[in-house]
């Protein structure tokens, strides 16, 4: 069943019908729930408008990964297929390792996944789980069987990501090591066939400063071709920044750098998000507490001014961002979510200049492990699946 709550001025609704009310006015934000027992979606807008799901069904400690699409004129979210071949060997637990998304050329979609203690093949080690990558069918209908694409770099903690960019090249990253946070790498490896073969793998980041172990990834390629990674790192074990590598081009090498200083000695099981518009790629993670994000020149490469999200912070989380097609941009994390411990999922609105649209919103009931997606319509209002 779909529940969905109506913001900003307009009357609140509540159905059972999977199919979605059109939006009046650029600027609204409707909160959709998702059928009971999906977590952890994840939506990417690809070409024409549409609009490409993943969510997570099944157990948290070994589930599977389901896949759904919806036309940029469509009300209703096509019907889901399962991405992955070997039942539950997807993750949810710990919320940070789940299930990826990334669409290439002509809407191929490409998903990976930090394995389950049920996945194989395993590594030679006793925490030696896959990282499973499947792509879609050429005729769209289903997916590939999944494969693990690491060869050595086992040890996965946190969670792994995929982008594809327009000429057909995929890029799986993650970050693994055996000795200890402050000697964890992040790793890559690159295909140039659309995900029919890939490269061995690669280390890229230049400064060896640690990953934190527990903490999620999130790579992305924008229009320009360039890859945008962001990561935790975690110097000493107490230094755990935002870092972001940069490849301008095409993933031959990357450019590191600082976006903002976090010194905790512990692991915050933080997460990172981007979103990309016609000029810059805004990208947003979680510091003490609270969520900072900033924009990325695409053209240059150049880091703009750091920004926090409206309110004070202490208990946020998970953040994600989308676009619509007037540049607006809708942020969105979650509150008072932990181990274990579901939360509530909260938003601020922002214009093509920066400046914020209104009032932060929020909803409660957000399910253990999960976290919102925010996706945008072509009449350019905002839809928050949850």
């Amino acid at each position: 069943m779909w529940r969905s709550l109506w913001v900003w001025g307009v009357a609140i609704g509540l159905g059972g019908a999977e199919g979605l009310a059109t939006a009046q006015t650029a600027g609204q934000v409707e909160v959709v729930r998702l059928p009971a027992g999906d977590l952890q979606p994840q939506v990417v807008i690809a070409g024409h408008g549409v609009q490409h799901r993943l969510t997570f069904r099944g157990d948290p400690a070994a589930g599977d990964v389901w896949y759904a699409r919806r036309g940029p004129d469509e009300a209703d979210w096509s019907q889901p297929i399962q991405v992955n071949h070997q039942a539950g060997s997807s993750i949810a637990t710990g919320t940070i390792r789940g299930p990826q998304l990334a669409v290439g050329p002509r809407g191929r979609v490409h998903a990976v996944w930090n394995g389950s203690s049920q996945a194989t093949p395993r590594g030679p080690g006793k925490y030696d789980a896959p990282l499973l990558y499947a792509r879609m069918t050429d005729d769209g209908r289903g997916f590939e069987a999944e494969r693990d694409l690491i060869g050595s770099a086992y040890v996965l903690d946190g969670g792994s990501s995929v982008a594809a960019d327009h000429d057909g090249r995929v890029f799986v990253i993650w970050h693994a090591g055996t000795t200890g946070e402050e000697q964890r790498r992040v790793w890559m490896v690159r295909s140039t066939d659309e995900g029919r073969t890939f490269g061995p793998e690669v280390v890229i980041d230049s400064k060896a400063e640690g990953a934190c172990g527990c903490c999620g990834l999130k790579a992305g390629a924008d229009s320009e071709g360039n890859i945008h990674v962001l990561f935790r790192s975690a110097r000493e074990r107490k230094h755990r920044d935002m870092q972001l590598l940069q490849s301008r081009d095409h993933g031959q090498t990357f450019q590191m750098k600082t976006l903002g200083l976090w010194q905790v000695d512990a692991c915050p099981m933080s997460s990172e998000t981007l979103a990309e518009s016609a000029q810059e790629v805004a990208v947003a993670w979680e510091t003490r507490g609270q969520i900072e994000f900033t924009r990325i020149n695409k053209r240059t490469g150049e880091v703009g001014k750091i920004e926090a999200a409206p309110g004070k912070g202490g208990q946020r989380r998970l953040p994600a961002l989308t676009f619509n097609s007037r540049g607006e941009l809708l942020l969105t994390w979650t509150e008072g979510t932990g181990w274990n411990r579901g939360g509530a999922v909260a938003w601020q609105v922002y214009d093509a200049a920066g400046k914020s649209i209104g009032s932060a919103g929020r909803q409660g009931d957000l399910p253990v492990w999960s976290f919102a997606a925010p996706t945008a319509r072509r009449d350019g209002s905002f839809e928050i699946l949850y």
